[in-house]
């Protein structure tokens, strides 16, 4: 009972040997990241098409509740910058920006996509996420941070702007030019400007000045809330809201209030496919960030819990007035570098923006609209990767096209539909790919007990046996092809007496395969040839068992290919092995 409940509540797993050192590392990380999240929280807020509060929100009960439920000591929750893309994507479709029912679906799509990832969770079915390939992630990543750089050039423009697509981005871009508020434009560039710089070359200025490098870090970390404060003084200083420059206005004081998501059957009906979508690109995301934190310090993660965490987190998001959240990929290695110990970070983490959420809004009232943007700009570009159709074109020509095709739909025709068609791209691949497995012909190498393919190596050979290995497990959709090539192999000539199928590298035969394995030992008997197999694996041979296959096997089924070659071949040796 006690193992069951730690291991579905991890804190109670490190919270008994918590002590005074991972109480100061967690302190240390928890004011670094929330020095860094404010500015985010409220940026990814805006770019979900949501008030600026809505991130705040999403950032203190998700991430409380992910570190009572999650397995990663440093995995940091909130909102994202794709996820937030995928709920403007989402929401935007069932509801206009700015009105109630807009914020009450994005709460509706919290609670679906938690109720998912619960439901996952607690099935144990983390391997699901297996499918989206990486390959597939890349591109969708990609296209992605184009997508939203191109949906914040709108604020840094000062013009009204529409779309979830690029091409219609880019053509209503092109029609509100000649309304460009080039006050907003200095401010927007200015920002952007120093964001990448900040990033390239503030630390080595800081270091160079004689800042010990702790210090340099957090605020080479804290660079867009210098950009904040400096544009916000800016816009208040010189009354710029008054000359058109937008800004975030009134941000209400408090904590997240207790909500409710819409019931509505129709509601749910359109969102419930978003939501899933949203549940499993968030994981994905997630658990990958975990898993490379935990390994550097030689600790692991359990994918299934992380489900429950992370579903448990979009719940607290839904019910207190945020939106769908996951792991950030910028803030967890910020939290991980920052010396964050166990879980406790996240949850002193909330503490700051708890206080910033009841202190602190009145201060962001003259920030420019297009500071945030460009602090979503800065850090979605880092996730632009283009190098990956290169790598993929040398290396795959499968991997490069769903690479592209998830750009280019991605791009061309939104977020929903890109990452769709990627996933069933990449199955109809995989498929084709396992349809058609390798089946090397052996051939043993002189003077050993070796067997290699006798188109890449020099090997014996025997005119009346045929040795072929399988390099696939075999399933209803590669059984035929094994039909078809052994019929054609044996059909080229009339001298051989025995085919040997080497098995050392299948897996698992199903029922489909089993009939074509049945199929070709009664073709092969008409025909005067023998069917063996060699190096069968154990589970493979105790499925065999339970079938009537091995007993109307009209040859054997050898320990070794080495056995089966001096049995069969007349030209070998003769051997005192015997067969199974």
């Amino acid at each position: 009972m006690i193992r069951s409940l730690r291991r579905h509540v991890p804190l109670l797993d490190w919270a008994p040997a918590y002590d005074r050192t991972a109480f100061s590392n967690d302190m240390i990380a928890a004011l670094v990241v929330t020095i860094m999240l404010i500015p985010q929280s409220l940026a990814y807020a805006l770019l979900a098409g949501l008030p600026p509060e809505a991130g705040i929100y999403a950032s203190i009960a998700p991430i409380v509740l992910y570190a009572i439920f999650g397995t990663s000591r440093a995995l940091a929750v909130g909102p994202v910058a794709v996820v937030s893309l995928l709920t403007a994507s989402a929401v935007g479709q069932v509801a206009d920006q700015g009105t109630a029912g807009y914020a009450v679906a994005a709460l509706t799509l919290a609670v679906l996509s938690g109720g998912f990832l619960l439901l996952m969770g607690v099935l144990r079915l983390g391997f699901l996420a297996n499918f989206l390939s990486h390959p597939v992630i890349a591109g969708f990543i990609t296209a992605s941070g184009i997508l939203i750089a191109a949906s914040q050039l709108k604020h840094i423009l000062g013009i009204p702007a529409e779309g979830h697509t690029l091409p219609e981005l880019v053509l209503s871009l092109g029609a509100h030019l000649d309304r460009i508020n080039w006050i907003t434009v200095a401010l927007g560039l200015a920002a952007t400007g120093f964001l990448f710089w900040a990033r390239a070359h503030l630390k080595p200025l800081l270091r160079a000045m004689g800042a010990p490098a702790p210090l340099a870090d957090i605020l080479t970390k804290a660079g867009p809330v210098a950009a904040v404060v400096a544009t916000t003084l800016a816009v208040w200083g010189l009354g710029l809201d008054q000359r058109g420059v937008a800004i975030v206005g009134t941000v209400p004081q408090g904590l997240p209030p207790l909500t409710l998501p819409g019931l509505s059957p129709d509601l749910l009906r359109a969102l419930v496919l978003p939501a899933i979508l949203i549940s499993v690109i968030g994981f994905v995301e997630s658990v990958s960030v975990a898993q490379t934190l935990a390994a550097k310090k030689r600790q692991r993660i359990d994918p299934d819990q992380e489900l429950i965490g992370l579903g448990a987190a979009n719940l607290g998001a839904g019910f207190t007035g945020g939106f769908p959240v996951t792991g950030g990929f910028s803030r967890s290695v910020v939290n991980f570098d920052a010396g964050a110990e166990t879980p406790a970070a996240g949850i002193f983490t909330a503490l700051g923006l708890a206080i910033a959420a009841v202190a602190l809004t009145p201060l962001v009232h003259y920030l420019p609209k297009a500071t945030l943007a460009a602090t979503i700009i800065v850090a979605v570009l880092s996730l632009v990767d283009l190098s990956i159709l290169k790598k993929t074109w040398g290396y795959a020509r499968a991997d490069f096209a769903a690479v592209a095709v998830t750009i280019v739909l991605t791009l061309g025709l939104g977020v929903e539909i890109g990452v769709a068609a990627g996933v069933a791209l990449s199955v109809l691949l995989h498929l084709y790919r396992t349809s058609r497995p390798h089946v090397a012909e052996l051939g043993r190498v002189p003077g050993t007990e070796h067997f290699r393919n006798i188109h890449r190596h020099s090997v014996e050979t025997d005119p009346t046996l045929v040795s072929l290995r399988v390099d696939e497990s075999l399933y209803f959709a590669n059984a035929r092809f094994l039909e078809d090539l052994i019929q054609k192999r044996v059909t080229e000539g009339c001298d051989i007496r025995n085919v040997v199928l080497m098995f050392s590298a299948v897996n698992e035969v199903d029922y489909s395969a089993l009939e074509s394995l049945e199929a070709i030992n009664l073709r092969l008997r008409d025909m005067g040839v023998g069917l063996h197999l060699s190096e069968v694996k154990g589970p493979v041979m105790d499925r065999l068992h339970r079938s009537d296959f091995l007993t109307a096997l009209n040859g054997q089924v050898f320990l070794s290919q080495y056995e089966a070659w001096t049995r069969l071949a007349p030209s070998s040796a003769p051997a005192a092995a015997s067969a199974i």
